[in-house]
């Protein structure tokens, strides 16, 4: 009688790291790491030595120095004598702003434009393509600046607003003034308010003292609003809270339909409820806190009060959106090409409309092929930003990556700075937007 045993298991040997299937990747993935950190271990050191030759180590403390520049648009408190890292965070607000803005409009646009390139109206989806190839084969640059030499060559001046004779005039009921150093609208404004938090920026204590000397007019010692500090707006808030809890109730709203819908068969209303949900609170928080609004008017040579947007930021944020619209429509259009047409003929077939059709059966199934390269265009719009220097926009590139580096001469550290700004910025939009694309999608069973 034979007896089968087992063939005796062979022992780990150095060779079969290279030559055994079950070791190789591993062993090439560990290689090619240990060579990817000794080429930046050889590129810092490198760097470190090449900057302690010259006499430039690496050094953080230039940020608490006083900036000694302007800043023309911001959104806080902020005068040549905050703080370098004060300008950057003005410059970094300042891009966030234009981004945010950009994305908003250029979905709206792409959207209206993609779907207008499939209409069967020949004039229309002319016109569309026209818009598209137009804006994608100029480079942005050159629509920032014409749409900057339109803004100042086209608009009316503040001095034509005056007297009898003027020849322009504000709109909405006197409340909007359109001209070419900007637009002012009216500014929300509180009788009641909660107050500001101020919040510590960093600045040095030689930076806080001379902005205190140059503010302080009332002899008291303590630094004016804005010297070191910046302030977070209790009234907003509050008003954000408010908004982000009825939203909430209104989800858990919509769910408790749902679930009566599936019990039941029938749905209860729930678009008038879920509307008095959210403005009833909101509405009575805004005359709690005593809210109105102030209007701008002329005063001297220029318009006084209400919140001004400079023409820099409007010409970009114009062309961001329009550039970028281009690409977002291309995506709709081949996200909604990518829809079977019987998802459409059988929607047609129960009675819808082409509107009701598009909006309720196609662009839902087709934001699955749409999403993923909107990341890319909102990512591509955040970075083009940066030419906002070209029409005196200053963003965090004209602040931290501009006037501060030629002050300082901290090359490495402020592009280091604004490298991580960037960085950061693309990953938080890509964060959410994957988020976003994982809810959208397909669920397999």
């Amino acid at each position: 009688m034979t007896t089968l045993t087992d063939p005796p298991k062979e022992s780990f040997r150095l060779s079969m790291l290279l030559y055994d299937s079950r070791y190789r990747s591993m062993t090439i993935q560990i290689i090619a790491l240990l060579a990817f950190m000794l080429g930046a271990a050889w590129l810092i050191n490198n760097a470190r030595i090449n900057l302690a030759i010259a006499g430039k180590e690496i050094s953080w403390a230039f940020l608490s120095s006083p900036s000694g520049y302007d800043i023309n648009q911001r959104l806080i408190d902020y005068t040549s004598q905050s703080s370098h890292g004060r300008a950057a965070v003005v410059g970094l607000m300042n891009t966030l702003l234009v981004a945010v803005m950009g994305c908003i409009l250029a979905t709206f646009l792409g959207v209206v434009v993609g779907v207008l390139r499939l209409s069967k109206n020949w004039i229309i989806s002319r016109l569309a393509a026209v818009y598209v190839e137009g804006f994608r084969n100029v480079p942005v640059l050159l629509w920032i600046v014409l749409s900057m030499t339109i803004l100042a060559e086209t608009l009316p001046q503040p001095r034509d607003f005056r007297g009898d004779d003027a020849t322009a005039s504000m709109m909405l009921f006197d409340s909007v003034a359109i001209t070419n150093r900007g637009i002012y609208i009216p500014e929300p404004l509180f009788s009641r308010g909660l107050g500001d938090i101020p919040v510590l920026v960093g600045n040095s204590e030689e930076a806080v003292a001379a902005c205190a000397s140059y503010y302080d007019l009332d002899g008291d010692g303590q630094p004016a609003t804005g010297c070191g500090t910046f302030q977070i707006s209790l009234d907003l808030v509050a008003f954000l809270s408010v908004l982000i809890a009825m939203v909430m109730i209104t989800k858990m709203n919509n769910k408790r339909a749902d679930r009566i819908q599936d019990a039941t068969g029938d749905r209860p209303a729930t678009t008038l409820v879920n509307l008095a949900i959210v403005v009833l609170p909101v509405v009575s928080l805004l005359w709690y806190l005593g809210f109105y609004l102030g209007y701008p008017e002329l005063k001297g040579f220029n318009f006084r009060g209400g919140t001004y947007f400079r023409n820099s930021l409007i010409a970009l944020w114009l062309a961001l959106s329009l550039y970028t619209a281009a690409f977002i429509a291309e995506n709709v259009r081949a996200g909604i090409m990518a829809i079977a047409k019987g998802q459409s003929e059988a929607a047609a077939a129960l009675g819808l409309r082409q509107g009701p059709i598009m909006r309720l059966v196609v662009l839902p199934q087709a934001l699955r092929v749409i999403v993923p390269p909107l990341i890319s265009q909102y990512l591509n719009l955040t970075k083009n930003s940066s030419l906002a220097i070209a029409v005196g926009y200053m963003d965090v590139t004209g602040t931290l990556g501009g006037i501060t580096l030629n002050q300082t001469g901290r090359e490495m550290e402020t592009l280091l700075l604004l490298m991580a700004c960037y960085l950061v910025i693309s990953l938080v939009v890509s964060t959410v937007m994957n988020a976003y694309n994982e809810r959208t999608k397909l669920k397999e069973r």
